[in-house]
């Protein structure tokens, strides 16, 4: 088969979607050799140099009617390189029927979600469901069971047009031996209101203020969010390569993820696979992918959320435990099982008429 997915994600230097779609390709590549995998985009995005042979970059657009990517663009460029099927890895598909499947990932109904903590997403939100209505979309991925029952509800999707196929941690993601210079409790993420960064540091602080652990915060910050100034303990780091996390999250006491809302929690699995206790919120995709594997709070209840990481924190029995369980559950998921599964759906989108 020839496979053109969208590489649009990849032209911001983190974030889940962006490591989901090259995660994905890479492991599509590798495990299929027979395939041609082609990345496709009307940005400028890069990937690494070492990737498979049977994984390609297109050409950015350069006619007039071919920069009307979404519209001719991506078409022109999937007829040049014989694609035989889309794969939209962030909610969209052409706007055109391409004569051939495609298939849509939706990683979550955020922008669905009237929230004050969620942020704008006004293009998705209109877009992705006139997608689905006009059927432009064969079947949709989701990460999660939860998001695949919460798809098919909201947009009146019959079940076989929806499957759901569970992400994983790169390899790079595994226990470190490590001695770090001060405690600390580890939060990996985007820095934004729905990942409930301000309750986290309220509920840290007492704990700084009579055991003396650090807070220290690893992602980008959102548009318009922002952390507070000059905290005692409370380190920001900022973006940082993925080399240097499995360090952090292996000599943290935990990794806190109080997250109002997720699709599947990635940087949750990448902390148990490096055997760091989790301490998350109730979310259904959490609970999910962690399976009783972490120590999970009402992540509105501030005072909950302090006794959860105090017994964290003086607890040593109780961190071993929610290691090996979070080391045990982290073992079930794999990229090459997540491209296995998502080849399984594009052989199905292009056999069904």
């Amino acid at each position: 088969m020839i496979i053109a997915l969208d590489a649009t994600p990849l032209t911001e230097p983190t974030g889940g979607v962006a490591r989901y779609t090259w995660e994905l390709a890479r492991s599509l590549a590798q495990l299929y050799p027979g395939d041609q995998y082609w990345l496709l985009s009307d940005q400028t995005f890069a990937i690494p140099l070492d990737r498979p042979s049977n994984l390609h970059s297109g050409a950015r657009p350069t006619s007039a009617i071919d920069r009307r990517w979404w519209l001719w663009g991506l078409r022109h460029e999937m007829d040049r390189r014989g694609a035989q099927l889309f794969h939209g890895t962030d909610f969209s598909v052409p706007y055109v029927p391409l004569n051939k499947p495609a298939v849509m990932t939706i990683h979550d109904l955020s922008p669905w979600i009237d929230a004050p903590w969620n942020h704008a997403s006004g293009r998705v939100k209109w877009r992705t469901p006139q997608m689905l209505r006009l059927g432009l979309a064969k079947t949709v991925i989701t990460p999660t069971q939860a998001v695949r029952s919460a798809v098919i509800e909201r947009f009146e999707l019959r079940p076989d047009q929806v499957v759901a196929v569970p992400l994983a941690a790169r390899e790079i993601f595994h226990p470190v031996a490590t001695e770090p210079e001060v405690p600390y409790f580890l939060f990996v993420g985007t820095l934004e209101a729905r990942k409930n960064v301000a309750r986290l540091i309220d509920a840290w602080r007492p704990l700084h203020t009579q055991y003396g652990i650090e807070l220290w915060l690893v992602g980008r910050e959102r548009e318009g969010y922002e952390l507070p100034n000059e905290v005692p303990g409370l380190r920001y780091l900022g973006n940082i390569d993925d080399a240097e996390l499995p360090e952090l999250y292996s000599g943290a006491t935990a990794f806190v993820y109080p997250s109002l809302y997720e699709g599947f929690g990635l940087p949750v699995l990448e902390a148990m696979q490096c055997g760091c206790p989790v301490v998350t919120s109730l979310d259904p995709a959490i609970s999910e992918v962690t399976a009783g594997a972490a120590l999970q709070v009402d992540a509105l209840d501030l005072n909950s959320l302090t006794q959860a990481l105090c017994n964290m924190l003086t607890d040593p029995s109780r961190r071993q435990e929610h290691r090996a369980a979070g080391l045990e559950r982290a073992s079930h998921f794999r990229w090459s099982e997540t491209a296995r599964l998502t080849r399984e759906v594009y052989a199905a989108a292009c056999e069904r008429p």
